[in-house]
Formats: C-alpha cells, structure tokens, sequence
C-alpha cells in the first residue's frame, strides 16, 4: 500500500448550497450540438482577464456550465444560474444558438463533437480512448455545506439509499445517437465507463479514504482528487458534500426541486447525526442493483429500500420523502421548491415526456429537440397529454 494522502476537509457553514448545470448549445435550425463554447466564454471574460465566476468551460466545444455561488437557500443559487443564464443567450441569441439540457441529447452523434483544448482534457481522452469520447453527457451536481468533517462520510452513506430517487426524478435520457435504448438514464451508465465514476465506496473511517486517493495517485489514476468522479463524493476544498447523481434537467422548475430534495436530505441525515440516531445504510450489491433499475425503468423502478430487503415502487417512495422532508424545507426555504417534486410526479420525468413527444411525432426526435428547448425556455416542464395533464 501506498501512503495515505492527506485531505484537509476545508471549514464550511453548515447547510450552504451550490449548484452546477451542463448546458448544451444547440443550433436553432438543425438542432443539432453547435461547436462554440470558446467565443462564448471570451465574449464573458471579465475586462481584466480570467475566467467568469459563474460561466464555465467544459469537456466538449458543445457544452457551458452554468455555477453558482455560495447561497443559503435553493433560491439564491437558482437565481446564480438565472443571472448566468441570462448573460449567455445575450450572445448565443445573435448566433442563432439555443440553449438545452437533458442527460444526452437525443439526436447528436458523439463522433462528431469536438474536445476542449485543455491539458487535462486531452489527458483524460487519451487515457480513456473510445468510452472517453463518448461522453455525449450532460448533468446537475448539487454541493451542501458540511460543518464537521465527521459527518461526511456516515452522510455519504446514507444518501446512497435514496440514489435511486434521484436519478429516476431526474432520468432524461432514453435516447442515444437518434435510438430508444430502452433506459430512463442511458447517461448513469455511459458515465461509469470513466476510471473512479461510478458509485462510491462505502468507507468507515476519514483514514480509509485517504489511503484510497494515496493508492491512486501513487498507481497512477488520478493526479488530483478531483479525479475521483463519484455519483457522491466529498469536496475536500470547498468543504461540501457534492451529489453528481442527477441527470441534466430540462428546467429550471426541476432543478430547484431536486436541488431542495438534496439540500433537505443533507440536513435531515445531520440532524439525526446531532440527535445521536444511526443513519440509515445497505449494502453495496442493494445500491448497486437500486442505480441499475432506476437507470433502466425510471419512474416504474421497484427498488430495495433497506437492508432487509423490502422493496418498493420509487415513485411512492419519493412522495413519503416529500411528505416527511417539508417541514425542514420550511427550516431551509424551500418548500415550494420541494413540494415541485409532486409536478413532477404528476407529469413524468423528463425521459417519459420525450417518448411522448416522440409518439405522437412518429418517431421523429427532432420534435423531441424542439420540446427540450422549449422547456428551457419555459422554465418549467411541458404537460405529457398521454398522461392526462
């Protein structure tokens, strides 16, 4: 074994909130991806150099993320977001550019996208080769302010049982290069391709994790803890747990609403922390099987619910969650934010209203494209009629 690596968990406030979205630049008369990240982030730059604070650069010329500050409630880094937002169709409207989200577009051929030209891209490609390329993918991570660096991991833990919630609420990727694959989250698992993606390990101790980014460093895995791309992970520099579950959201409405789900989750399992309560885990073949389904059947997803084995429709599971977390919504000022998981309960997750769009154009995904655009636009998601909304 190699030697642990020292990781200082920064101090952070407890409950802050930040949140990033990957964004898809999209050309308005094909609707296919538009190579034109780079005259993007110039035209924001800062009069005196450097980067935007809260505009982004990403893996492909295709793609902007959108970050927020540092806030208190869901709102202020929504309203982050919006402010970003804002700014960037102020160019990309000139250039006949929409802007659209969604776990994978559902049209675009990932051999045709060009790379970022950074160092740390192309070593990611090279490495990686082919699964590397393919990584057509678009997501929301949420960062929630840990205040004891004891808590983080037991958190870590126990937000691995509601993995499965998050990722059917948030499933918006059924299509693949113009095909149905068949998922409600095709990204969950093109994403788990790349080297330390994936689910995380479970580890007990603050040490055991260390001794991990130390084995990986010293074998050459990564060069950076930043490398270790988890559904969870801790961030060490900024003192945040980071949930990199979700899919791309289509909307804003949907964003906020699982950025509350997250934020009220988060302090939930710290309150129990501070009432001296045991934090609810399963084993790792249970966490493991609950991403497959919730990856293939999305919202009709049955998963395992604790560690005796007992199972459950998910959508059921997450109209108790909301039920039972409103009232620390209300501590956080989120209720409404969270109460919108019921919306989208009601109309389907995105995955299911793209099939529904495809169904009644005949197939045809470029009317799905339009849809997702439109969503953007709207800020909220479109009613399914196949469901009666």
């Amino acid at each position: 074994m190699a030697q642990p690596h020292p990781l200082t968990f920064a101090e952070s406030a407890r409950g802050t909130i930040g949140l990033e979205w990957e964004l898809a630049l999209v050309d308005v008369d094909s609707g296919d991806l538009r190579q034109v990240a780079e005259p993007i982030i110039e035209a924001v730059a800062p009069p005196g150099g450097g980067e935007h604070p809260n505009i982004k650069q990403e893996l492909l010329l295709n793609t902007v993320e959108v970050v927020s500050g540092i806030n208190t409630t869901v709102d202020g880094a929504a309203t982050d977001l919006d402010r970003a937002i804002e700014e960037i169709r102020g160019i990309t409207d000139p250039l006949r550019v929409e802007l659209l989200c969604a776990g994978t577009h559902p049209t675009a051929r990932w051999r045709r996208q060009k790379v970022t030209n950074k160092q740390r891209y192309a070593t990611l490609i090279d490495r990686t080769q082919w699964w590397g390329r393919q990584m057509l993918i678009y997501g929301v991570h949420v960062h929630v302010g840990i205040e004891d660096p004891a808590k983080v991991l037991p958190i870590m833990r126990a937000l691995l049982t509601v993995v499965p919630h998050l990722q059917a609420l948030s499933a918006s990727s059924p299509f693949w290069g113009g095909d149905d694959t068949g998922y409600a989250s095709n990204r969950a698992l093109i994403f788990q391709q790349l080297p330390t993606a994936g689910l995380p390990f479970q580890f007990e101790t603050w040490g055991q994790l260390e001794q991990y980014v130390g084995d990986m460093m010293h074998t050459g895995v990564i060069d950076t803890f930043d490398e270790v791309r988890w559904d969870i992970r801790p961030s060490p520099r900024l003192g945040t747990i980071e949930v990199r579950v979700c899919d791309g959201t289509t909307n804003a409405m949907e964003l906020r609403a699982l950025a509350a789900m997250v934020h009220c989750l988060v302090e939930h399992f710290s309150r129990m922390l501070d009432a001296g309560e045991d934090l609810p885990t399963m084993p790792s073949w249970f966490v493991q099987e609950n991403k497959w389904r919730s990856a293939r059947y999305g919202m009709d997803a049955i998963i395992i619910t604790d560690r005796a084995a007992n199972e459950e429709l998910v959508t059921d599971s997450v109209a108790r969650w909301v039920e039972d977390l409103l009232p620390i919504a209300r501590d956080l000022g989120c209720e409404q934010d969270l109460a919108n998981l019921r919306v989208v309960l009601r109309l389907g997750a995105s995955y299911q209203r793209q099939r529904a769009v495809a169904r009644r154009n005949g197939g045809e995904l470029d009317a799905v494209v339009g849809s997702l655009i439109r969503e953007m636009r709207a800020g909220r998601p479109l009613p399914n009629p196949a469901r009666g909304a």
